[in-house]
């Protein structure tokens, strides 16, 4: 074994250090011991279990599928954000025909349209906000007012995209004899699958946009099962979330609707 004096001057400090701290360092008893042991301990567990509360009760508790208190808040400070910062006659950038991708639109999910649907007895409704039923409609009620073909990025809120043609009917122009019909024009609109299994919930400004359209045309061909036959919902100012497939039932309303995706943690606004 080396002694103090067969170390490098270096060496010998070091050593000279950590024997002067070990000479300073306080003794402990066993007893002692136990009892700091314990303490530690004791004051530990209470920590853990404070944050484990605190977290629970910032993150709060959602009792079924919605978003937590703290992700919800956040949603509604966004989407308040972009209500004000957005403009009704904003335009989404438009394509030329040549740029659109072809029909190779990825299905991204069959919510409300896993059944086959009957084409010929497909159908419709409209109600107003008191719940009345306003109108029933087929296809050709649609595919009878002006026509509208516009290339656009249809944008998936998982981060993809893909620019596509889609055919099909201005909402405003359908929605209008309602809203005279109604009276006034109502805070949002709901629509459902015909089996209700999938819904969406829209704010007025975008359902009236000029680029939302019902949809029964892509790539200049009619939609088929996968992608919304008979006829859709699109628009490039939502993610694709809010572009609901197969439209079965059609609701104005001034309470906020109930959105197949907003109730399970994602922004209910979904804007673009």
């Amino acid at each position: 074994m080396s002694s103090p004096n067969d170390l490098n001057p270096a060496d010998a400090e070091r050593a000279a250090r950590y024997e002067a701290l070990e000479a300073e360092a306080p003794t402990l008893t066993p007893e002692q011991y136990k009892s700091q042991s314990r303490r530690a301990f004791l004051t530990g567990g209470l920590a853990i279990a404070a944050a484990a509360g605190s977290f629970r009760w910032l993150m709060g508790r959602p009792d079924d599928l919605r978003a937590n208190s703290v992700l919800r808040r956040g949603h509604e400070f966004n989407e308040a954000l972009w209500r004000r910062l957005s403009r009704e006659s904003a335009m989404a950038p438009e394509f030329p025909r040549s740029e659109s991708q072809g029909d190779t639109l990825r299905v991204n999910g069959r919510h409300g349209i896993r059944e086959e649907v009957d084409l010929d007895a497909w159908q419709m409704t409209v109600e107003g906000p008191d719940g009345a039923l306003l109108g029933t409609h087929v296809l050709s009620d649609i595919t009878a007012l002006e026509k509208v073909e516009m290339t656009i990025e249809h944008k998936c809120v998982e981060g993809w995209s893909h620019i596509v043609t889609w055919g099909g009917a201005r909402f405003s122009d359908f929605a209008k004899p309602y809203l005279e019909q109604i009276g006034e024009v109502p805070r949002f609109v709901g629509m459902e699958t015909p089996n209700g299994d999938y819904y969406v919930g829209l704010d007025i400004e975008t359902a009236l946009h000029a680029q939302t359209l019902l949809t029964y045309e892509l790539e200049g061909e009619r939609l088929d099962s996968l992608h919304g036959a008979p006829l859709r919902l699109t628009t490039p100012n939502k993610y694709g979330i809010k572009q609901i497939k197969r439209i079965g039932r059609i609701w104005f309303t001034n309470e906020q609707p109930s959105d197949y995706w907003g109730d399970r943690g994602y922004d209910w606004y979904a804007g673009l």
